[in-house]
């Protein structure tokens, strides 16, 4: 065991301390200048003089060279691998191997500039790795355009370049700003003798995990994420933030678990970069839907990139699909609300606390259904539950309705191709003459207890256990060392195959509907009856602070009902039943609380009711003489004499 004075080098100044050598002079571990006053006395006098003048092979400094950041010198293996009694030591899991081995084999000659350009190479080819994984992903499962394959490319290396990682200085700045970052603050310099071989800041801080901690805060791993939605909104794929993060957390999409293929491309990790790939590519959380959709807009910042807003006509069509509405004249309406008042909203901005593109969408087709059925608290919802009868225009919607879900519910929560939603749409079987009230009110009642917002892994636990190997336990492979512990998770797993017929794992209907054909009449209606789902329509709506209004009993004049929000401790929105309804489905299929569905309706409605009135405003404007020139003004008299004859 090698033995290690404590004591300050009178050259360098640091702490270090003095190891021994087998020529019974200490050295410092620093600077690697030789102690002075300091022998080992167990060492006969004649062996150290014999040893030393035909072995040592240290040069002793002929002059005082003071202490010099790293960003300014450039540290070789040198310095530490001169000592005899230092020996490589590879790590654990997460730098690398941890058994030591012979001295002779295992010295690195790596220098500064071979450390930081492999960890600088193998992070940005993982990430790119990982780039491609996703979006092959989505052209081969998720049917996106194989467009999005050619566009990575150039966005990726634009934004690489736009970070300023590839330039030469890179790896001297980040150490002088960690050296700068802590003056004043600095501990005692003791380096770990593990890592004695890497080159260290004058801090004694492993500049090694300097440049990776650089690396993933300049370039988080949640960026690949962004990139590959940037390259769908491109694309013009009508592929939104919530499903990229719904299939990244149901192990669909290669993120959490893609560790293990980037390990395939660079291995597991390399002598000049001791990180595991594990530690390199493993994220330890998830990104929110809202922070995925301002990062993808402050890439395309970055590099310039100016983008188009949302494929209005793709993502209104995809939301009529999942919510069995007739698209005819819906989404004609919806166009023709999108194109006169283009709303900002729908354009990817930095602000991550702005109403999402998707949610904007929802909200014009909101505002078209509305138009359309007129919800607009006549009482159409509380009306509904006193007439159940089915007739028989409603068994034939009923009928049109089924068929048309059969056509759709084959990956519903999965967007198709931009390319193929007009085709598909002109041929559905829904007649474009629209729903009424009631009967829009039934299928969006019946489509809200249908919708499930759980995950595909919380279905069954034969789906979560694989879940939890393919995805929360990925690269781990399980010990079976132990016969008994083996034997008894088979006997675990065989018990829950035997009974699982046995366990109710389907879910209960919404409490708002009887069963999932509430619309129509299954038993007698009473007044209780009546009354009960009115206290659960109430209920439900203080839960997402809403308040409900009763139905408008002495209507002078029809006409679209406008809502506001008071504010007590928090707002409260007054709405009626029927609008409630339409909007919390929506609010279910956008992936967004109800609230926030509310506010972006109240931003459209207010944006268009600007509109109308700037409209009507130039429409009654009569212009002033004295605003012509001479010639426009005695064109516009003679103009408005020939119209007088």
């Amino acid at each position: 065991m090698a033995e290690r004075l404590r004591q300050t080098c009178q050259v360098c100044g640091s702490h270090v301390g003095f190891m021994i050598s087998d020529d019974g002079f200490f050295y410092c571990g620093y600077c690697n200048s030789q102690a002075e006053d300091i022998v080992d006395t167990g060492v006969d006098e004649e062996q150290i003089i014999n040893h030393y003048s035909a072995t040592h092979s240290r040069a002793r400094p002929v002059k005082v060279i003071a202490a010099e950041p790293i960003s300014q010198v450039k540290y070789t293996p040198s310095q530490f691998l001169d000592n005899p009694y230092i020996m490589e030591e590879d790590v654990d899991d997460e730098f690398g191997p941890t058994e030591p081995t012979n001295i002779g084999s295992c010295q690195n000659n790596f220098s500064y500039d071979d450390y930081y350009s492999t960890i600088r190479a193998r992070y940005l080819t993982g990430l790119q790795v990982m780039i491609q994984l996703q979006c092959q992903t989505l052209v081969e499962k998720f049917k996106a355009s194989p467009l999005i394959v050619g566009l990575v490319g150039p966005v990726w290396l634009r934004f690489l370049a736009s970070t300023r990682i590839m330039a030469d200085e890179w790896a001297d700045q980040v150490v002088h700003e960690s050296e700068v970052q802590t003056q004043g603050e600095a501990e005692e310099f003791q380096p770990s003798y593990k890592y004695r071989v890497e080159p260290v800041n004058i801090l004694g801080r492993r500049v090694v995990m300097i440049w990776y901690k650089s690396l993933r805060s300049t370039i988080p791993i949640s960026y690949s994420l962004a990139i590959s939605f940037l390259v769908c909104h491109v694309a013009r794929e009508a592929i939104t933030p919530s499903d990229i993060l719904t299939w990244t957390l149901e192990g669909k999409l290669p993120y959490f678990s893609a560790f293990c293929e980037i390990e395939k491309h660079i291995g597991s990790h390399s002598k000049a970069c001791p990180i595991s790939v594990s530690r390199m590519f493993r994220p330890v959380q998830a990104v929110s839907s809202q922070k995925l959709e301002s990062m993808a807009a402050d890439i395309a910042l970055k590099i310039g990139l100016e983008l188009p807003p949302v494929n209005f006509h793709a993502l209104a069509s995809r939301y009529c699909r999942q919510l069995s509405l007739p698209p005819g004249e819906i989404l004609s309406l919806a166009c023709r609300i999108y194109e006169w008042s283009t709303p900002t909203e729908l354009y990817l901005s930095v602000n991550e606390l702005r109403i999402p593109t998707r949610v904007c969408v929802m909200s014009i087709l909101i505002v078209a259904v509305r138009i359309l059925s007129d919800i607009n608290g006549y009482g159409v919802w509380e009306s509904s539950l006193s007439n159940p009868t089915t007739t028989s225009q409603d068994e034939k919607n009923k009928e049109v309705e089924s068929q048309f879900d059969c056509d759709m519910t084959d990956n519903a929560a999965e967007p198709s191709s931009s390319n193929n939603s007009e085709s598909h749409f002109t041929k559905s079987l829904i007649p474009d003459s629209g729903l009424n009230g009631i009967e829009l009110l039934r299928i969006l009642e019946t489509k809200y207890s249908e919708l499930n917002d759980e995950y595909a892994y919380c279905r069954d636990l034969s789906s979560y256990l694989q879940y939890c190997k393919d995805v929360v336990f990925s690269g781990l492979q399980p010990s079976f060392e132990d016969l008994e512990e083996e034997k008894l998770l088979e006997e675990f797993w065989d018990l829950y195959q035997n009974n699982k017929g046995h366990v109710e794992l389907g879910t209960q209907d919404d409490p708002l509907c009887n069963d999932k054909s509430s619309g129509h009449a299954s038993r007698p209606t009473t007044d209780s009856n009546i009354d009960a789902r009115i206290r659960r329509l109430k209920l439900d709506m203080e839960e997402h602070k809403f308040r409900y209004v009763p139905p408008q009993d002495l209507v002078k004049r029809k006409g679209y009902v406008h809502y506001t929000r008071k504010k007590k401790e928090v707002f409260i929105y007054a709405v009626h039943a029927d609008y409630y309804i339409l909007l919390r489905s929506c609010a279910k299929v956008a992936q967004v609380e109800t609230r926030i569905m509310h506010q972006a309706t109240l931003n459209l409605e207010r944006r268009l009711e600007w509109l109308e009135n700037r409209i009507i405003y130039s429409i009654n404007l009569k212009q002033n003489l004295d605003d012509y020139c001479d010639f426009c003004r005695d064109d516009h008299k003679q103009n408005d004499d020939d119209s007088k004859e």
